[in-house]
């Protein structure tokens, strides 16, 4: 008797237990997307009919499929490829107009391309807007916690510590390292030349780009040489590679946790970057202790500040932290600005007159001291058309291709109210593509449109956003722009480009605007000698 009433008992408990389970997964799987569902249609905005569990991914896995089955030409360059990147928002678009809303299992988004409606999200400042929590899990191998994915606080704290060091007063402190860097790339190109046919060097140049950017990154904010970080950057591209397949970006692959072959790679990847990244970290360690370091970078403000924080940041106090700073600088820091040299260069491969134009006006500012010119700021400011044909490069092949939000509470987007739990995406290629907003001429390479800055080169500037937008501007902008001005003004001084007829255009998606088949030129030397 008393043996069946404890079988009840736990019948009844499983019972119930089975039941909740279920409850909850009905509301995630079920009630939850439908009620916002119906929030965002009865506002007017319309989408692709989701089905159950799955929403519009089976869809979307067509659609892509059929871009892949019927590739445009790589021999020419044209803007043809932008449809072939995430080809499902711009069908999309053409059907629903520039709002609309899709699903991916239980997630619900919303796609947004209209220019007034990205400005409204780039003066929302709160942290009731950030980035998709679920983007963390998936890109966490490579970015962990820190600043590109983080929400909250912890983003707060991390930009606080961040960002001062990439204010304009620290950056041009920089120029002589991406000087020496540069020097040092540009007499390996000339060697090259030297032992080519002709004097025209035919050479893959992103890679050589990627490098000197790793190099530079290491030594401005770690100290270290891209000799001593060079596999660092090696298992980051990996690892990048390995999680950079179009279908993360919507939680497509929520697996991550099974021994597939893929997974026990992108597990081990991680593992020797954080071993390899905080071996750095405690060799500065203990170089601070014997009072040896030369003089303060990121890395060493990180650890000072590491030693006065306080019981509310105890992550700062954590390796974990530190690895995860270090690896979102190294990713961003050397990969974004490397494609946007390539990418210039080969826009200026393809326009000679521009080319020559910017070489003129280098010459012009700089004449022959342009290596002790650059340690003055002025110079810079006067190298106009440089800055407007980088504007411009970055408007077209800027190296960022989605922006990707959350809604953590109800928010007011424009004449919308976008509830809590929706992700908020736009295409960056599309955004600075549209001729509502650029001119009919939107698809065309002219950087004299940006001759009077960005507030004049298109209806609505915020929708220009290389470096994304509102709060969540990229702290390292200067840093590159810097960057950028200072590579390619040594570079355009000493060398000639033009496309090689070798070169096959086909940007891709691997978490940024990549080239499959790298930028292919052909360098001449110019007269005279490096400095």
């Amino acid at each position: 008797m008393e043996e069946g009433l404890i079988a009840e008992i736990w019948c009844s408990l499983v019972f119930i237990g089975v039941c909740s389970v279920f409850i909850r997964v009905c509301h995630v799987v079920w009630l939850k997307p439908r009620r916002i569902r119906s929030i965002i249609w009865r506002q007017g905005i319309r989408g692709p009919p989701p089905s159950f569990l799955y929403g519009n991914i089976s869809e979307m896995q067509k659609i892509q499929s059929s871009m892949i089955n019927n590739p445009s030409d790589g021999q020419s360059v044209s803007e043809n490829w932008t449809h072939s990147i995430f080809p499902y928002f711009q069908i999309w678009r053409q059907k629903y107009g520039p709002v609309y809303m899709y699903s991916t299992g239980s997630k619900q988004h919303l796609y947004v391309s209209r220019p007034d409606l990205l400005r409204e999200l780039s003066l929302h400042k709160s942290l009731d807007l950030g980035k998709p929590s679920y983007l963390s899990e998936t890109f966490q191998p490579l970015l962990g916690d820190g600043i590109i994915k983080a929400n909250g606080n912890n983003w707060v704290y991390q930009r606080k510590l961040i960002a001062p060091e990439f204010f304009i007063n620290k950056v041009k402190n920089m120029v002589g390292l991406m000087e020496q860097s540069t020097i040092a790339m540009m007499k390996t190109w000339e060697n090259r030349i030297i032992e080519s046919e002709g004097g025209v060097a035919d050479m893959i140049i992103d890679e050589d780009l990627k490098s000197l950017s790793a190099d530079i990154i290491s030594k401005s904010c770690f100290g270290s040489s891209y000799s001593q970080g060079n596999l660092i950057f090696a298992k980051i591209a990996s690892l990048q590679d390995a999680l950079s397949k179009p279908s993360a970006l919507f939680g497509q692959s929520n697996f991550r946790f099974l021994p597939t072959k893929s997974n026990r790679e992108i597990w081990r990847l991680k593992k020797e970057v954080d071993t390899l990244i905080l071996k750095v970290v405690k060799d500065r360690q203990q170089e601070s202790q014997k009072g040896t370091v030369p003089e303060k970078d990121l890395l060493q403000m990180m650890l000072e500040s590491a030693v006065t924080s306080d019981d509310k940041f105890p992550r700062l106090k954590t390796d974990r932290f530190f690895v995860d700073i270090c690896k979102n600088i190294y990713f961003a820091g050397h990969e974004t600005t490397a494609l946007s040299a390539s990418w210039i260069l080969m826009l200026l491969a393809l326009h000679p007159e521009w080319q020559e134009r910017v070489r003129a006006e280098i010459l012009e500012v700089c004449g022959d001291h342009l290596y002790n010119l650059f340690q003055h700021m002025d110079a810079f400011r006067k190298l106009k058309m440089l800055m407007m044909v980088i504007q411009e490069s970055i408007r077209l092949y800027g190296p960022a291709v989605i922006t990707a939000r959350e809604a953590f509470s109800d928010i007011k987007l424009g004449g919308f109210v976008v509830p809590k739990g929706v992700h908020i995406w736009s295409l960056i290629p599309a955004m600075h593509r549209d001729p509502e907003n650029w001119g009919l001429d939107a698809l065309e390479f002219k950087p004299e449109r940006f001759a009077h800055g960005i507030s004049k080169a298109c209806k609505y500037p915020q929708a220009y956003i290389p470096f994304g937008y509102g709060s969540r501007l990229c702290p390292g902008q200067n840093f590159a722009m810097l960057q950028l001005k200072v590579v390619l003004s040594l570079i355009l001084s000493n060398f000639s480009f033009a496309l090689s007829p070798e070169y096959r255009h086909s940007p891709v998606y691997k978490m940024l605007l990549t080239p499959q088949h790298g930028v292919r030129l052909l360098i001449t030397k110019l007269q005279g000698n490096l400095g």
